[in-house]
């Protein structure tokens, strides 16, 4: 019991050091530099809030569909928003660091995971890291497929 608890404590200190890695990274450093030019872009700011209103408008048309009076006026307001918002220069310059960040944490937990075993599911963001197969969800066991979960 003693031994196993010197275990979980030498785990978790070394995923201490590991977030500390990740703290001191480039990647971290770039991700909180747009983050904070981003908190400070008034322009940015507000066409964010009005993209959240619009987007509390859009949610409402869609409960109907193209049914909703106002389906075909939302839905244009929201594609011009976005394209709005991906005009702003701290939008992007945020997004894109906050992608690069997520890579990085995605390949540390990928990498700790297959140390365990390949089956381990390991969430992400990006669609592409998910198309290789693995866990019960991915078509296998209860879906007919073949089953990962070895």
């Amino acid at each position: 019991m003693i031994a196993q608890e010197l275990n979980i404590v030498e785990v978790l200190g070394t995923a201490q050091d590991i977030a500390d890695m990740i703290m001191a990274s480039e990647e971290m450093k770039e991700y909180l530099e747009a983050k904070k030019a981003l908190a400070q872009d008034q322009e940015a700011q507000n066409k964010m809030a009005g993209f959240q209103r619009l987007k509390e408008d859009y949610e409402e048309v869609q409960r109907f569909g193209k049914y909703h009076p106002d389906y075909d006026r939302v839905n244009r307001q929201v594609r011009e928003m976005r394209r709005e918002l991906k005009s702003i220069a701290t939008i992007e310059a945020f997004k894109k660091a906050e992608s690069i960040l997520d890579d990085l944490l995605y390949h540390v937990c990928r990498t700790i995971a297959d140390g365990v075993s390949e089956a381990i599911k390991v969430p992400s963001d990006n669609p592409l890291y998910n198309l290789g197969g693995g866990g019960c969800s991915t078509g296998g066991c209860g879906t007919g497929g073949a089953c990962g979960c070895g």
